[in-house]
């Protein structure tokens, strides 16, 4: 059974700037907020801008929404003021960049790496993941980057700003054939971690994609500020946020296309496995020295 999201995603304002975190190449940063929680912090101001904090919204609480474990999100409000101590430049004109809404992650400290070469990963979790993953495009989860962390016995998937790629190139509501060539894409899997982890993607199939709603994917899509979804061509956030909801409809209808190659990924893992070794764990979101 799905669970349906919170009407709002809920807002904090940070306190106090910790550290800058360099685990990945947004530049995120860990802060203190007035909820007396701490935060992984990821800035409108970085890279590529909005549309990363737009899908680490809609893919993390669609992932949420389809019973797979995600650490809260928030909205942060924040001050540049507060970093006014960081000797670095970069992270100091990042958070010039970035006044006002951010979005933050709820900071698991001691966290490990999920890494199926370290910790044993049932293959019915892996399935999920690897057919969640394939349809929102997730580009992100390979042996080289996880985005999985092991937290008191626990799986958590994080960082999903590199999902839902087809939206860096909007200008406008997109014509239907776009959107069909966009449901049926096959996701390449060649490299994404679990594959070594046997993942029951069949069952996945079956569990998930009933699940995969338009009362879900809208009530996913309402979490987004209005403020985010500015988008040049697009009347208003309204059409915005159909456009992801069609999108997401459509990429779950066309299943029949993308489901065949991922089962060739899986049978052909015993290769893949041989050629990786294992690696250690690895503590993730450690503060920089």
């Amino acid at each position: 059974m799905c669970a349906m999201p919170a009407s709002a995603l809920r807002h904090v304002t940070a306190l106090r700037y910790v550290t800058p975190l360099r685990e990945g190449g947004s530049l995120p940063g860990l802060m203190e907020a007035d909820d007396l929680g701490t935060y992984v912090v990821k800035y409108f101001g970085a890279g590529q801008g909005l549309p990363v904090l737009v899908a680490e919204v809609v893919s993390g609480e669609l992932a949420r929404g389809l019973g797979l474990p995600v650490p809260a999100l928030v909205t942060v409000e924040l001050d540049p003021s507060l970093g006014a101590s960081e000797p670095d430049q970069e992270v100091q004109d990042l958070l010039r960049r970035s006044p006002g809404l951010n979005l933050g992650m709820d900071f698991l400290p001691g966290a490990l790496d999920l890494d199926p070469g370290a910790f044993p990963v049932d293959p019915g979790f892996a399935g999920r993941v690897l057919w969640f993953d394939a349809l929102v495009g997730n580009v992100d989860r390979t042996w080289r980057n996880v985005n999985m962390l092991r937290w008191h016995g626990d799986p958590y998937l994080i960082d999903h700003g590199a999902t839902l790629t087809f939206h860096h190139g909007w200008s406008g509501p997109e014509p239907p054939e776009v959107v069909a060539a966009g449901a049926a894409r096959p996701y390449d899997a060649a490299a994404h971690v679990l594959l070594a982890a046997a993942p029951d993607l069949d069952g996945a199939d079956a569990a998930l994609a009933p699940l995969v709603t338009p009362d879900l994917l809208r009530a996913v899509v309402a979490l987004v500020p209005d403020r985010w979804l500015d988008v040049p061509g697009f009347p208003g956030p309204a059409q915005v946020r159909d456009a992801y909801v069609t999108r997401l409809l459509a990429r779950r209808d066309g299943r029949e296309a993308w489901l065949p190659p991922l089962r060739d990924a899986i049978a052909q893992r015993p290769a893949r496995i041989r050629d990786s070794a294992p690696r250690p764990a690895r503590q993730i979101w450690r503060r920089s020295p």
